[in-house]
């Protein structure tokens, strides 16, 4: 794979999902656009699903089987490193269950084109929202988390805990996928907050989230409770500064 811009997909058990998506991002007509499906041993045929795209797709749909289910951060890792070793200049990070509009790719990458090395598909910078069917107390205690997270670490960025990220293969490089602790969703803060320690410029996008429509959501109170506890210990690991690049 050669594309300019490569999204990664972590997948367990979206069936139902993946094959939506992906048509959904090809669709949109992009150039150099490729997309890398990691697979973490999914029960319910994924992964299979993922290789018959693949084989439909060929040298634009990758897939990396993974046999260890170790978190959403390890599975990124996984991911973004091969999406850089198949020489991919730009990689997003991106849901399998719309919750991330494939719409909102176009704009990205048009940051990106003016020299942002980070872009944050972004519920709360003006223009972003969130879905209706989202009830007051999870609205409260997302807007919550993102206050919490950005008072500890200062990251100039209105939605610190988003999933949905283009970043540029120098910002990979200046973060150090080497220096990332985080296996859960706290994955997304570790990065960004190391991002930000090392000059990396940062965009946001707006962006409208969606409640999912297929699968079950991964996250859990071990997970919720990891990103509590990660803005502490990353302030306090990194109080010195970033370091210069790891590998």
């Amino acid at each position: 794979m050669t594309e300019n811009t490569v999204v990664v997909i972590p997948t367990y058990n979206e069936v139902e999902n993946l094959p939506r998506i992906v048509e959904a991002i090809l669709g949109l007509g992009l150039a150099d656009l490729g997309v890398l499906v990691v697979d973490d041993g999914s029960p319910d045929g994924t992964g299979e699903v993922a290789d018959k795209l693949a084989g439909q797709h060929p040298g634009v749909v990758t897939v990396l089987h993974r046999t260890t289910k170790d978190g959403l951060g390890r599975a990124y890792q996984a991911g973004i490193a091969q999406a850089l070793a198949q020489g991919a200049r730009r990689v997003v990070q991106m849901d399998a269950d719309f919750s991330h509009p494939p719409t909102a790719l176009s704009p990205m990458i048009e940051a990106a084109d003016r020299g942002a090395g980070l872009v944050i598909g972004s519920r709360y910078t003006p223009g972003g929202s969130l879905d209706d069917a989202w009830g007051l107390h999870r609205r409260l205690l997302s807007q919550w988390a993102n206050l919490y997270v950005r008072t500890i670490l200062r990251v100039p960025a209105a939605d610190i805990t988003a999933g949905f990220n283009l970043w540029s293969r120098e910002a990979i490089e200046a973060v150090g996928l080497a220096r990332i602790e985080s296996n859960g969703y706290s994955f997304q803060v570790e990065m960004k907050y190391l991002a930000a320690r090392a000059g990396v410029r940062i965009a946001e996008v707006p962006i409208r989230f969606a409640q999912r429509v297929a699968g079950t959501s991964k996250m859990s109170l071990t997970t919720q409770l990891e990103s509590a506890w990660m803005p502490w210990r990353l302030r306090a690991k990194h109080r010195g500064g970033v370091q210069g690049p790891a590998a």
